[in-house]
């Protein structure tokens, strides 16, 4: 905190804490993509066979994979948040803020590394 009218001066982000931001977003990546894996199977269409599987649990099968299809696809949106901040850290925009061109504290950036906006224009 600037000792001056408790004005909040963010400090410019040093190389090691690029080099930092980008292993924990590789490593997101690379675990979003493992779960993307794993998780194909429970996509599938459901069987609509009702003398191998009753109704009820057809119902049931059908709702979960629902949720499985919902769940897949917010981890590819999650994966395309991980690949623009990764483009960001290579182009040199890593840490600005889209609305208002001020930094992000590295405080938040540590917390959701791939932020877009600092605390002040998230809450617009």
């Amino acid at each position: 905190m600037h000792p001056i009218a408790g004005i909040v001066v963010v400090e410019p982000m040093k190389e090691a804490d690029l080099d930092r931001f980008r292993r924990q977003l590789d490593r997101l990546a690379s675990e979003l993509r493992e779960l993307e894996e794993t998780s194909k199977p429970s996509v599938q269409p459901v069987s609509l066979d009702q003398a191998s599987v009753g109704r009820l649990s057809r119902m049931d099968a059908m709702q979960a994979q629902q949720m499985a299809v919902e769940t897949a696809r917010r981890r590819r949106e999650d994966l395309a948040k991980v690949a623009g901040a990764l483009r960001r850290i290579d182009n040199g925009e890593y840490g600005i803020c889209f609305a208002c061109g001020e930094p992000i504290d590295i405080r938040r950036l540590a917390i959701a590394p791939t932020s877009t906006r600092c605390v002040s224009c998230a809450d617009d």
